[in-house]
């Protein structure tokens, strides 16, 4: 399979300017902290200020660089894993920039030049606070990253559902669907109605209420049989259920449909010999996969900017319900669209 189009980067991104400005504003905040606190020990002067400001910004400056630069490849790894590397980074960049400092500072008149303590008090002291910075200025940005992406994600939602309610083509061809059916079929033509009730009773709850893993099946469902009856033999369905599966684990509400959606509508209807959509769920003690294949046009092809809106809004509340550990990966490759969703078990907040 190709990369996955829509991975992300979860490591927050320190090379915008207020970002840098911000761990700058905190190493300094730090100086401030140490000058005024009352340990008895040592007096502070406005050039031992300077010299203690100086050095402090200017670790603040090469940590700032060096996340920045490491952002996509700390980005590839679990979160976990990777703000350690990133804390460890800034303590190894804290330890060299220190220890040339104190040998700098030693060389040109030892502790009387300066007031410098003993060497690995002074390189370890420097690197426990650039560690404790580094901890909190990105855990601070990774909160707001999150929230943020939330706040658009809803709002992309709601924009989404508004445009489910009001989809012209799928409920045009959906009635003509249901009015060709009326007189030959008249119990097919009800069966359409009342699914296509539930689908658009769904989008009117969209950013309102959550949903579980059985409705939203039920949901998907619904949806695929009016397609089967308005693309007929075109389209073809297959569901792999390996059971026991966690039916009613709470999920936001229009995550499965939309993806299966994108599968009719941008790969099946697009080719003249239809194709077939395979739509699986398997669990374990751990984790829940749901995996959409479908025969689909390269993606190279134009094939609307919905798909993408909704495969990124639905990856976004996932994150949201499900913690840093849900996934969505999609990827393209020798004629086939494939979508995975994986979902941690045990966990999920209430949509």
């Amino acid at each position: 399979m190709n990369e996955p189009r829509n991975a992300e980067l979860w490591f927050p991104d320190l090379c915008r300017l207020h970002r840098v400005a911000a761990l700058l504003g905190l190493a300094e905040l730090a100086v401030v902290v140490v000058v005024l606190a009352p340990d008895g020990v040592r007096g502070w002067d406005l050039a031992g200020f300077m010299r203690a400001s100086g050095f402090a910004l200017w670790l603040a400056l090469a940590v700032s660089v060096m996340l920045c630069r490491m952002r996509r490849n700390l980005s590839s790894r679990p979160p976990r894993i990777g703000s350690m590397l990133a804390i460890a980074a800034a303590c190894a960049v804290a330890i060299v920039a220190a220890g040339i400092v104190h040998a700098l500072f030693a060389s040109v008149g030892g502790d009387d030049n300066g007031g410098l303590p003993g060497f690995w008090r002074f390189v370890g002291g420097s690197a426990a606070i650039v560690a404790l910075i580094t901890a909190l200025a990105l855990r601070y940005f990774y909160v707001i990253d999150g929230w943020r992406a939330q706040v658009n994600a809803n709002a992309r939602a709601q924009a989404d559902a508004l445009q489910a309610r009001i989809r012209p083509h799928f409920l045009f061809n959906s009635m003509n669907l249901i009015a060709s059916l009326l007189r030959s079929q008249p119990a097919v033509a009800e069966r359409a109605v009342l699914d296509l009730s539930d689908l658009f009773r769904a989008a009117l709850d969209a950013g309102e209420s959550g949903s579980s893993l059985a409705e939203e099946v039920e949901l998907a469902e619904r949806y695929l049989a009016i397609e089967s009856l308005r693309l007929g033999e075109r389209l073809s369905i297959e569901w792999k259920r390996q059971e026991p599966l966690p039916w009613s684990l709470p999920m936001p509400r229009l995550t499965l449909q939309p993806l299966v959606e994108n599968a009719v509508l941008h790969g099946v209807s697009r080719l003249p010999e239809g194709g077939q959509v395979e739509i699986g769920l398997e669990a374990d003690d751990h984790l829940l996969r749901i995996r959409i294949r479908n025969p689909a046009p390269p993606v190279a092809s134009p094939v609307g900017a919905g798909a993408g809106h909704a495969q990124r809004s639905i990856g976004h509340r996932l994150a949201y319900a499900f913690g840093p550990r849900a996934r969505m990966t999609a990827a393209w490759a020798e004629g086939y669209y494939e979508c995975e969703l994986s979902l941690p078990l045990g966990y999920a907040r209430r949509p």
